[in-house]
């Protein structure tokens, strides 16, 4: 392993390194000292407004004349959704002890001394909007940088934020990060403040941007709380104004300032934006006895995201609509996906069945008589959407498709008998998982003809079946994801998705139940949610991806399907992080970047693997784990 972001050693001032690494961290100097966050904590406690929402985009009246007070800029600013003419610039404006509208003026310049200002114009934070502020700028120049800021009309002035839009078709690299899962109450987002120190140009954020979780000890994330980083308000957020404080309490923390200032966002809620585990009708998170009606809940959520996060709201009549697709130039088209509230159908692990809906689940894809699989009707996305994703990947001519996705696509398959131990007996786990490794160390190395009629039963399906570790993944809807990766078969794309959820690291391949390799997978670990170790199974990982068999097979085990997901290449489910994704013409490159602790105010990072894919057709490329 090697560590990211030690300073080299002193290089000459005309070392191009050194200028724009140095140039990099005066920025995020100014970034912190010109923030005016330090009432952003005293704010999160006076946002009662739960009036209809405004148009985001609408060019506001010219600012009114100075106030005696001057608004406060207390939660930064942001960029997102950028297109190669155009980006959305966000904001929140309000004055101490004033429910008043506040007058604004954008800016949007070449230079961070705003001297050569190349767009400008006037928007309202109103109290019907929560006080955030949002414009859609355009006529801005493709894969160039700018700088932005929001005044009012007293002089006070925003954090001054970097942005850029999207490239040209003649773009020869692209690098962004990736998040997702960042519990505010679990710990410090010290992955979006290393992200911001990288050379990335944009940010995919691929959901569960806030928890709705209030501060009950028993609830999940707040069993070690560091500092004072304690979920506001305290109850689980159902109202309007509840979900606005929760995303106010977010956007308090310096370091998701910072990252959301240096380069745009593009993102996709998941379930915890809402409640956990939601669905089209319900979530497992959700009591109508006790938190009213559902539709009321999700609208609400929804409103309000719009309002918080620096997104391009797709259609103005239907809110809960958030899937929509970025075209970098010739290198790739990115596909970003709502398989949470759109069209998921209830998952088969909420119906409180004992076995955790194991046995709905295996009813759902055993053929019947007529060879029809009962659960072909279920979905995670609408066929609306589902015909406007492979209809996009159809019609794109970008060497690769991209697919920003909510949760785990690839088959997370465990054996039977091993998923079986750790559910029933952990500690007995062990001697069962030895046992199915040991099996496919001997036939990898010696042949099938050198198994025992034990180890042959172990690794043949029909006698061992295959179970998913959660059903409110893609694992819990096989069919329509079959028909979304033949689709790409038969189209001969290039497929990677990029997902969060589980919060563990993942790279994998995505095969059709038939095992044909179509594409890959990089999924992230969390900003700071627990993964795996938080049930006792963070020792898992090198089982789970076959690593464990390197002493017997040396580093040919790496990567080869050895472990005891047939498609895991690689994971880790100990650590939190981001993912620093680089696509050039030739191969995409997947960096997993760990934090030292979430636990702690100050931390290092560990780059842990860092994984290429070459350009070749369809899913056959050969990963190159380093």
């Amino acid at each position: 392993m090697t560590t990211r972001h030690i300073p080299p050693a002193p290089q000459p001032d005309t070392d191009p390194r050194e200028v724009a690494n140095r140039r990099r961290r005066d920025f995020l100097d100014f970034l912190v000292k010109s923030s005016s966050s330090a009432v952003a904590l005293a704010a999160v406690g006076s946002l009662a407004a739960c009036g209809g929402g405004g148009n985001d985009a609408a060019p506001a009246p010219a600012p009114a004349p100075p106030a005696a007070t001057p608004a406060a800029f207390a939660f930064g600013v942001a960029s997102g959704d950028p297109l190669t003419d155009r980006v959305i610039l966000w904001t929140h404006a309000k004055v101490p002890d004033s429910t008043g509208d506040v007058a604004l003026t954008w800016d949007v310049a070449n230079d961070a001394a705003f001297t050569r200002i190349v767009r400008s114009g006037a928007v309202t934070a109103t109290e019907a909007a929560s006080f955030t502020a949002k414009v859609d700028v355009t006529g801005l120049t493709a894969g160039a940088s700018y700088f932005y800021r929001f005044r009012d009309a007293t002089g006070a002035t925003s954090t001054v934020g970097t942005t850029r839009t999207l490239p040209a078709a003649d773009v020869a690299s692209v690098k962004f990060v990736v998040f997702s899962c960042a519990l505010y109450s679990e710990g410090y987002f010290h992955a979006y403040d290393d992200a911001a120190k990288s050379d990335a140009l944009y940010a995919l954020h691929l959901g569960d941007y806030i928890y709705e979780y209030g501060s009950d000890p028993k609830k999940y994330g707040n069993g070690s709380i560091p500092g004072n980083r304690v979920a506001s308000p305290a109850n689980d957020i159902v109202t309007m104004n509840d979900y606005r404080t929760r995303h106010a309490l977010y956007k308090s923390d310096l370091n998701l300032q910072v990252a959301h200032a240096r380069m745009p966002w593009i993102t996709v809620w998941d379930d915890h934006e809402i409640a956990n585990n939601g669905y089209v009708n319900g979530a497992e998170n959700h009591d109508p006895a006790t938190q009213g009606d559902w539709v009321t809940r999700k609208n609400i959520a929804a409103k309000v995201y719009h309002e918080w996060m620096p997104i391009r709201t797709p259609d103005a009549a239907n809110l809960l609509k958030i899937y929509r697709r970025f075209d970098f130039g010739s290198l790739f088209t990115l596909h970003m996906l709502d398989t949470r509230l759109e069209g998921r159908d209830r998952q088969y692990d909420n119906y409180g069945d004992a076995d955790g809906g194991i046995a709905r689940y295996l009813a759902g894809i055993t053929p019947n008589a007529s060879g029809i699989r009962p659960d072909a009707s279920r979905q995670m996305m609408s066929a609306e959407q589902q015909n406007w994703l492979t209809g996009g990947m159809q019609a794109s001519s970008a060497t690769r498709q991209l697919l920003g996705n909510q949760t785990i696509m690839a088959r997370m398959w465990l054996p039977g008998s091993v998923l079986s131990t750790v559910l029933a007996s952990p500690a007995t786990a062990p001697a069962a998982i030895n046992a199915y490794l040991t099996a496919k160390a001997t036939r990898a190395a010696a042949g099938p003809g050198a198994l025992t009629p034990t180890q042959t039963a172990l690794l043949d399906p029909a006698t061992n079946p295959r179970l998913p570790y959660s059903l409110d993944s893609w694992d819990g809807y096989p069919a329509q994801r079959e028909a979304i990766l033949q689709t790409v078969k038969t189209q001969g794309k290039r497929l990677v998705t990029l997902s969060g959820d589980s919060h563990n690291a993942w790279f994998t391949q995505l095969t059709t139940l038939a095992g044909d390799k179509v594409g890959v997978e990089f999924a992230g670990t969390s900003v700071s949610s627990t993964g795996f170790e938080s049930a006792g199974l963070g020792t898992l990982a090198s089982s789970i991806d076959g690593s464990a068999l390197v002493p017997q097979l040396g580093n040919a085990a790496i990567g080869a399907g050895l472990g005891l997901v047939d498609d895991v290449s690689y994971c880790d489910t100990t650590r939190r992080g981001y993912l620093v994704m680089t696509v050039t013409p030739a191969q995409v490159k997947g960096e997993y970047v760990y934090v030292s602790s979430v636990k702690e105010p100050t931390y290092t990072t560990t780059l842990g693997r860092t994984i290429t894919v070459a350009a070749t057709a369809g899913g056959t490329a050969v990963p190159v784990i380093g």
